[in-house]
């Protein structure tokens, strides 16, 4: 029987373990079997390992990941946007797969929070088969129902997996709060969420876009994606953080800050940077990292929109590759791809991630 290695998630804030499990016998119709080629760490596997979120363990990390069909189930004859698929092409896919069926899939239109919502790397508990459902492996099963998407070749493997799930999350963060021409912009958070949506800001029409993050490894990619303005939050205070936004914004806050870096007191720090009338999105916080202190007298005072985005739909997995296509000499995202690690090395790779020392790291099996 032939087999695949996984780095397997056994228990939060342990280190991953090699495991093998077999591979399937049979390919179901509509699904398909997946040569992994490179799986993106992601900021949200950092979330899980520490146990923010309920995920059924032990499971396979993983939902950022470009492969290389290996087997097709009956009926698998195109990919989501209709082009034809075939045994040897490199595929991405959107990560999770909805009921279509639910209150939020049918009846009130959003399928992010679709009551059976299921995501590789993320719901599935791997000592059940298929077992493979996730990135950190050899090998990723496709389920049924998965919208899959044929990679352009003159697209690098590197650049989806560095633009990740990053862009498509930015991309539908923006249907929530949008960026208009001419507007000033805050980004909270210089990971790969926070340079996503400096991408889809700056390809929106913004002004002026102020970066705040780092290290500075991660500020200077931000300054070549187009960042205006770069400030460190290692070397400054929230209130010298305040006072270089409303002097860059005339005294007044900025048109639209976007929390991009999922820790809790960014949103108190956030809404302050707001002008009158300004605009504030959520989108950093995926996992539940805790709670907060927080006064909304300031969303009255301030008259402000505020609004949260969660995940994404095959639509803009979709508009997120052609994003990369037309934008690639602008926003480089093959860039974030710092490292790769070879499977063995997931967890060094995962840490890699945790500490802020690379843009991204990667895994190449």
């Amino acid at each position: 029987m032939k087999t695949s290695r996984a780095a397997v998630l056994t228990q939060y804030e342990a280190p991953l373990e090699l495991k093998e499990f077999p591979l399937p016998q049979a390919i179901e119709p509509g699904a398909a079997l997946v040569k992994v080629k490179l799986a993106g760490i992601c900021g949200t596997d950092v979330h899980l390992w520490h146990g923010q979120l309920p995920i059924p363990l032990p499971v396979i990390l993983g939902h950022e990941t470009v492969g290389v069909i290996e087997e097709m189930g009956d009926g698998l004859t195109h990919d989501w946007t209709g082009a034809p698929l075939s045994v040897g092409d490199r595929i991405g896919w959107s990560s999770s797969i909805n009921c279509n069926e639910c209150y939020y899939c049918r009846t009130k239109p959003q399928p992010t929070r679709c009551l059976k919502r299921k995501a590789y790397g993320i719901s599935y508990d791997c000592s059940v088969a298929p077992h493979l459902l996730g990135g950190y492996a050899d090998y990723i099963y496709l389920r049924p129902g998965t919208a899959i998407f044929k990679i352009p070749e003159e697209l690098p493997t590197e650049a989806v997996v560095g633009a990740g799930c990053a862009l498509v999350t930015s991309l539908h963060g923006a249907e929530r709060i949008s960026v208009q021409m001419g507007d000033t912009v805050v980004i909270q958070g210089s990971g790969p969420v926070g340079l996503a949506s400096l991408a889809v800001a700056k390809a929106s029409g913004a002004a002026t876009i102020v970066m705040l993050g780092g290290p500075p490894h991660r500020l200077e990619l931000a300054k070549r994606f187009g960042a205006d303005v770069c400030i460190d939050i290692s070397t400054t205070s929230i209130e010298e953080r305040k006072t270089r936004v409303l002097d860059l914004s005339g005294g007044f806050g900025v048109d639209v800050v976007l929390e991009c870096v999922g820790i809790p007191e960014a949103v108190v720090e956030g809404v302050e940077l707001c002008r009158d009338g300004g605009r504030y999105l959520v989108l950093g916080h995926y996992g539940n990292a805790g709670s907060v202190a927080f006064n909304p007298h300031v969303i009255t005072r301030k008259q402000l929109t505020v609004a949260g985005s969660w995940g994404f739909e095959p639509r803009h997995t979709n508009a997120a590759l052609k994003f990369l296509a037309r934008n690639r000499e602008q926003f480089p995202f093959e860039q974030l791809v710092a490292k790769q690690f070879p499977l063995e090395r997931a967890f060094e790779a995962l840490q890699a991630t945790a500490s802020w020392t690379t843009a991204k790291s990667a895994i190449a099996p």
